[in-house]
């Protein structure tokens, strides 16, 4: 039985003792598990393929990827450089998404063409031509990044032989206005070997502070010698070219650079160029490097200084750099920029009547920036209509508000309209996204007259029912053009006509895969909807399983959901062994944070290290159990704990009162925030069996800067670092818990020594734990031997302490401290 009332830090010689107990028990390594064959049928199912869309909407393309690489390709070489992971052998990022297979489908009959990749291909960064006849893709081999064209009338491909790409850093390759030449970053031909790692080294590695404040995130993967920055430099700088997709030419122009952007004008004749420039940080990723911000003609030459912006290292918590930010081109216009620029010094504690200016300028540059709006809270997002108009979006941080507007550049003497205006996380009001298209080489929302439109999930406190929206720019209302069923799952995926009558959708059910469907709206909606592909059900094996949406209520008022999820020929009235997985979020409001989230529509899919893999073994899940943490924004951490404590027993409770969990035999379990949740819950109650703590973060002395909303420094709020560390409370943590991490996690604050003292401390103290650290794993598994491993690990340990544990006394099975 452990106190529910209050919380008791451990004395600081018992702490001592957790980290001083290092006796290491060998045990003998037998390999790579995996899990039962039914897991392994589920893993080992067809991909169906995702579809690109062309611009002009008369093809897509169906790009089938591979689902888990071979754990031999994340053991590939990797530099861990100014915040990235490079493959010095291809001059590539080490780990990247990339498709096996290409299939080119005619919208207008469902025809298909089936692309002839080269063997072993790994397809990525494809880029449609903006005439939408011309496709290109990169192809990394084992020793560069190839440059692949497309023709869609044949769905022939070629390789453009001698360029070979710089995928490191920026972007690689855009379509120029012609569609035949293409702007490309390449690996500088006439470039040396890589710098060798010297033997005896140069010089101390050094660090110094002006004196200023600069808080710092706990930032993976950071340069820490001369030698490191040598490799960036090495690894990072580009030749940019023009290569002729046609002939091969390639015509290389200015000088090799770290190019952290290059955005092709509107024109054609223009670039902006975003360079980073020495100094560079041990503190910070490259983003944070100093920047030159320029204009350029497509010969290499400088027409207009934008910004020279410095190394971003005493920008406050929550807060922007000073000078010109989200600096981007205006689609509409030849050669327009368009950036904003903090009105207050970037600090959003100071108290000021608008934070930031938005600013235009357009060629030849010859004049001073426009200033065409100002925001009272803080910038956060602009894009433009293909006709013209500006949306421009504030955030308010305390309240979590964001507001947009509605301006015409053209005519700064209308005044601004404001269209929406609710709080950032209220779901059941979301507006929806505008629909966009390509214009000259840029996404613009597509105006139709007075009209846009808007796709969203459409949140409902029944689930999601996505939906497709016209939205009139004078009256400021909204018309439904399409809603998907309560009996379906079916998403806006792309517009084939500018009036919104004709559009692709992807619909699933809970008995039917996921497939694409041409619909109609208007005087057309009667029209049956023609499908355009018909992928099999890859996972025929999981139709049985039953989910249920669940609302419930906790202790405090404040509403809660989860989703159940029932494994197949469940029989009613049985119960089950259970798992509550969850992720806990921040809010200002009990309203917002009762939302429901998710459908129960979708055709079931299980994939990579899942929980949902617990169906197929006999248990209950309660699937995304919310977590909510209610309060103001600076002080909502200060009853983390009870509230998640209080969540969780409100979860349990729900699922016995309908008869499908038993109480004495639930396990709990997360990833990232939810590991860190998952520690605290077992540290602070008596409602758990034995969980699994995936790639956390447990001791918060070690993110003393913030850590996920927080805002707070470990400075200002000690007890609250203390309290919400669940490192502190090992002592009390008499569940086993099954702790997994990537021995190369790259997120920010959880670092692969989190789950290592943490394992420390629990085994210091007699605690029932395991500690898998997994090779070559990053934040997220993606290895095949990775992901059955973790498998085989999260089933056995809720097999041996939940499913099989020994009763205990009802008294103690949602006892809560």
């Amino acid at each position: 039985m452990k106190a529910h009332n209050g919380f008791r830090f451990p004395s600081m010689p018992l702490v001592i003792l957790a980290l001083l107990l290092f006796t290491d028990i060998s045990f003998a390594q037998q390999g790579y598990k995996k899990p039962p064959k039914e897991v392994l049928d589920i893993l080992n199912a067809p991909v169906t393929p995702a579809a690109l869309v062309s611009p002009t909407r008369d093809n897509i393309l169906l790009l089938t990827s591979l689902r888990y690489p071979p754990l031999a390709d994340l053991a590939q070489p990797m530099l861990r450089l100014a915040g990235r992971r490079i493959n010095p052998a291809s001059n590539s990022p080490h780990r990247f998404q990339y498709s096996v297979a290409l299939t080119l489908k005619r919208v207008a009959d469902g025809s298909e063409v089936k692309i002839d990749v080269p063997p072993g291909a790994k397809i990525s960064g494809i880029e449609w031509s903006d005439d939408g006849k011309h496709f290109s893709f990169s192809n990394t081999t084992a020793n560069r990044v190839e440059l692949w064209v497309g023709d869609t009338t044949t769905g022939k491909i070629r390789n453009l032989k001698g360029v070979a790409i710089n995928t490191t850093i920026g972007n690689p390759v855009t379509w120029m206005d012609d569609n035949r030449t293409l702007l490309v970053q390449l690996v500088p031909p006439t470039r040396g070997p890589a710098p060798p790692t010297p033997v005896v080294p140069p010089e101390p590695n050094t660090q110094e502070s002006s004196g200023r404040p600069g808080p710092v995130r706990t930032y993976e993967d950071l340069l820490k010698s001369p030698h490191h920055e040598s490799l960036y430099e090495y690894y990072a700088t580009s030749q940019l070219a023009l290569v002729d997709s046609t002939t091969g030419r390639v015509t290389p122009f200015g000088k090799p650079a770290i190019f952290h952007g290059v955005d092709l004008a509107p024109d054609g004749h223009h670039l902006l160029v975003t360079r980073l420039q020495k100094p560079f940080s041990y503190l910070f990723p490259d983003g944070a490097f100093p920047k030159e911000v320029e204009v350029w003609d497509t010969k290499g030459k400088l027409v207009y200084k934008v910004a020279s912006l410095p190394l971003a290292d005493q920008v406050p918590i929550d807060g922007v750099i000073t000078g010109p930010r989200s600096i981007r081109w205006r689609p509409s216009e030849p050669a327009t920029l368009v950036w904003a620029r903090a009105l207050d010094n970037g600090d959003p504690k100071k108290k000021v009547p608008h934070r930031d200016s938005v600013l235009m300028l357009k060629a030849p540059f010859t004049g001073q920036p426009v200033e065409i709006f100002k925001t009272e809270q803080r910038f956060s997002d602009a894009s433009f209509t293909d006709k013209g108009l500006m949306f421009i979006s504030d955030y308010e941080r305390d309240k979590r508000w964001v507001r947009t507007f509605i301006i015409d550049p053209a005519k700064p003497e209308t005044p601004a309209k404001m269209i929406w205006s609710r709080n950032r996380q209220d779901r059941y009001n979301d507006p929806g996204t505008p629909v966009t298209r390509t214009l000259t080489g840029h996404r613009a929302i597509i105006q139709n007259g007075d009209w846009i439109f808007l796709a969203g999930n459409g949140a409902s406190p029944e689930g999601d029912r996505p939906f497709l929206d016209g939205f009139n720019l004078k009256t400021l209302k909204a018309e439904r053009l399409f809603h998907s069923d309560a009996n379906s799952y079916e998403s806006f995926v792309a517009l084939l006509s500018d009036d919104g009558i004709q559009f692709i959708t992807r619909r699933e059910t809970p008995t039917e895969a996921p497939n694409y469907f041409v619909r109609f709206s208007g005087d057309s909606a009667a029209r049956e909807p023609r499908a355009l592909t018909n992928f099999p059900d890859p996972m025929p094996q999981l139709r049985g399983i039953k989910k249920q949406l669940v609302t419930y209520k906790r202790a405090d008022g404040v509403q809660c959901s989860f989703t159940l999820y029932l494994p197949p020929n469940y029989k009613e009235g049985t119960r089950l062994p259970t798992v509550v997985w969850a992720y806990p979020l921040e809010f200002t409001d009990a309203g917002t944070a009762g939302q429901v989230t998710g459908s129960t529509q979708k055709a079931t899919s299980i994939g990579g290290p899942s929980h949902l893999f617990f169906l197929l073994e006999g248990y209950a899940i309660l699937d995304n159990a919310t977590m909510p943490v209610v309060g103001t924004p600076e002080t909502v951490n200060n009853t983390y704990v009870e509230q998640i404590v209080m969540s969780a027993k409100a979860a349990i409770d729900k699922a016995t009162e309908m008869g499908v969990t038993d109480p004495d035999r639930v396990g709990v379990g997360g990833h990232s925030y939810g590991a860190f949740m998952t520690a605290n819950l077992l540290a602070h109650s008596d409602l758990f069996r034995a969980g699994i703590a995936r790639s956390g973060a447990y001791n918060r002395t070690l993110t003393p800067f913030g850590f996920q909303s927080e805002r707070r420094t470990i400075w200002e709020a000690p007890e609250l670092y203390l309290k919400v560390s669940p490192f502190m409370f090992a002592s009390k943590i008499n569940e086993p818990i099954l702790l997994t991490h990537g021995e190369v996690d790259d997120n920010t604050g959880t670092y692969p020594i989190q789950s290592e003292r943490m394992y420390q401390a629990l085994k210091g103290h007699g605690a029932t734990v395991r500690l898998v650290m997994l090779p070559h794993e990053a934040h997220g598994y993606a290895g095949r031997e990775s992901i059955e491993h973790v498998l085989y690990e999260m089933l056995s340990w809720f097999d041996k302490y939940v499913k099989n544990a020994p009763s205990r006394t009802k008294d103690a099975t949602t006892d809560q401290r």
